[in-house]
């Protein structure tokens, strides 16, 4: 018997039930089912085996060493000193730390198989939810992680909760698996104002969700939410963008873009990198509305056959952007739609430091290098920085886009005891670390040991090559030069590669893909530069592409707008190309189930 589908999985889960709760009350199973894997996500959770031991245990014939990953789902990043302190305290559960994800989540990673329930629990009881942090479904909202005070960054946070809440999937199962059959209720579903349905969403009764239907969404669906000019939560990689449309400092209604996305496959022309492109506008009351028709759209025309092109930004190429516009205002009858407004983007930078919110409170925005909440042997103490600050200060944080952290709402009178606690554990959150720019920004998953994609280290070899990339940045004169270095484990993507000035793709151990080219903006697409380079290749071509840009860039010419000018980015696909080799492999599949079915 075929290996069933992920399809069918979702079909036949009762609501994503499936044998979740009967594995997981199993002590003789060391780990779950690939069939249970797939509906786990959907509650916020991997299940992994640590890879740095899967070759000794081989050999030793002995099981992997299985463990969980756990995603904390909190919109737009907010999390109290309570949550804080809850996350903390569950680190014993897992490796110890905490990794800051890019979608402004906390992970978890370690987690035992006979752990799992209770760390959920606890997140759930701190306010927070893993609940679709994971899986083929609506997941983590983004929004501007600057606490400001005004009312522009004011909706932007409400509009968050407000997609977290409407996107959340109803069924029972995640209560009665996680929570023994509690109604879950995170802080930002409390208001009844809000969307008094969303208190219901676990207790709804079994059957088809009301947005997601029998088999849910054909992949991941990611939204964010940006305030020009800072592009902090990188708007043209989601699936769906919101921009906020101001008139006399209040917010009249929001640009919608679709169709952003960064997985692909090394070497198929059909799976590729597009950036988000600006659908329409509608005004504020009708946003979430206009969202949902996105989501709808999606769920009814995304591919169901080939998870590889089953995301959004292929239904968009597919349809044609006009016709997936006349789709998406063909399920909004009576509601308003126009031209979308124009957008302009600086930076996706996070502004280090401190800063005013605009209340005569401070807040102050902490690099924490690659998002890894650990107490490092010979370095930042980060985790034990955190919990005392939340312990003694009682202080929010926010997670950030680019894995920082900011303490928020400092009183001035507290912001001494803010530096003191930094000092003492040996965080710094600004210019006294020396930090070159491209430093403060540069990005990585966390592939190995944990991530089962993964072909290649990036988390754990970033730093060491940013520590030569840095030295090539002083000799040059560019250390204060805004140039974005990221870098993922394999192609899906997660560390956003593919629109940074430089994106490093693993490919195999030591071995990575190099696009270059796109933007510290966000808004362009970078190009395949070198196909395979080792690591110590890396920061070589590095510093001879910089040297260039040294010699041959115009007077205040950043290096995207010089790369941009002089050169011709590697090898995207015209859409003609693309559209042909879909279509190829559409029939190749379709030949492919026709036999099968023989």
């Amino acid at each position: 018997m075929s290996k069933a589908s992920v399809e069918d999985i979702k079909l036949e889960s009762h609501g994503l039930r499936g044998q979740i709760a009967e594995e997981f009350a199993d002590p003789a199973l060391s780990h779950i089912s690939d069939e249970s894997n797939v509906l786990l996500k959907h509650h916020g959770s991997y299940q992994q085996d640590n890879r740095d031991l899967r070759a000794q245990l081989s050999k030793e014939k002995k099981d992997k060493a299985w463990s969980f990953m756990i995603r904390s789902k909190m919109p737009g990043g907010r999390v109290t000193a309570k949550q804080w302190l809850i996350h903390d305290d569950l680190c014993t559960k897992a490796f110890g730390n905490v990794r800051l994800t890019n979608r402004q989540g906390i992970q978890l990673h370690g987690v035992l198989k006979g752990g799992l329930k209770e760390v959920i629990h606890n997140v759930c009881h701190s306010g927070l939810s893993t609940m679709g942090a994971c899986g083929d479904v609506v997941r983590n909202t983004m929004g501007p992680a600057a606490p400001v005070k005004d009312a522009v960054h004011a909706d932007t946070q409400k509009l968050t909760e407000e997609i977290s809440q409407r996107f959340l999937w109803r069924s029972q199962a995640y209560a009665d698996i996680w929570l023994d059959g509690e109604k879950l209720e995170p802080d930002w579903i409390k208001d009844p104002e809000v969307n008094p349905a969303v208190r219901e969403a676990t207790k709804a009764p079994e059957g088809d969700d009301p947005i997601y239907g029998k088999v849910y969404l054909p992949r991941k669906f990611k939204i964010g939410v940006a305030i020009q000019p800072c592009n902090d939560v990188d708007v043209f990689s989601q699936d769906v963008g919101l921009v906020p449309h101001v008139v006399n400092g209040e917010v009249e209604g929001y640009t919608i873009t679709v169709g952003g996305g960064f997985g692909m496959s090394h070497g198929q022309l059909t799976t590729r990198p597009f950036l988000g492109q600006p659908l329409l506008y509608a005004k504020r009351a009708n946003v979430v509305d206009a969202v949902e028709a996105v989501v709808t759209t999606q769920r009814d025309h995304g591919n169901r056959t080939e998870r590889k092109n089953a995301r959004l930004k292929y239904t968009v190429q597919s349809m044609g952007l006009d016709g997936f516009r006349a789709e998406v205002v063909r399920r909004l009858p009576g509601i308003e739609t126009l031209p979308p407004k124009e957008l302009h983007f600086d930076t996706v930078e996070d502004n280090l430091g401190w800063h005013e919110q605009g209340d005569g409170k401070l807040y102050c925005c902490v690099h924490v290098s690659m998002g890894r909440i650990v107490d490092r042997e010979n370095g930042p103490q980060y985790r034990s920085c955190f919990a005392e600050i939340a312990r003694t200060l009682d202080l929010p944080f926010i997670v950030t886009p680019n894995t920082n952290l900011i303490i928020a709402e400092v009183k001035p009178e507290q912001k001494a005891a803010v530096d003191a606690i930094l000092a003492k554990h040996g965080v710094v959150h600004a210019d006294e670390a020396g930090f070159t720019r491209a430093r403060k920004v540069a990005h990585a998953c966390v592939a190995l040991p944990t991530c089962g994609l993964a072909l290649s280290e990036s988390e754990r070899v970033l730093p060491g090559f940013m520590d030569k990339i840095d030295e090539s940045l002083r000799q040059l004169g560019l250390a204060d030069e805004p140039i974005l270095f990221r870098m993922t484990g394999c192609p899906n993507g997660c560390g956003r590669p593919y629109n940074a000035d430089f994106g490093f793709v693993g490919r195999a151990p030591n071995k990575y893909a190099m696009f270059v080219g796109g933007s510290i903006r966000g808004d362009r697409l970078a190009g395949l530069e070198f196909k395979s380079l080792t690591g110590d290749e890396i920061p070589v071509k590095v510093r001879a592409i910089l040297e260039e840009f040294k010699a041959g860039r115009n007077e205040g010419e950043i290096f995207a707008d010089w790369f941009s000018r002089t050169r011709t980015t590697g090898e995207a696909p015209t859409p003609e190309q693309f559209h042909i080799e879909l279509a190829e492999r559409a029939a190749k599949l379709a030949g492919e189930k026709v036999a099968e079915a023989g």
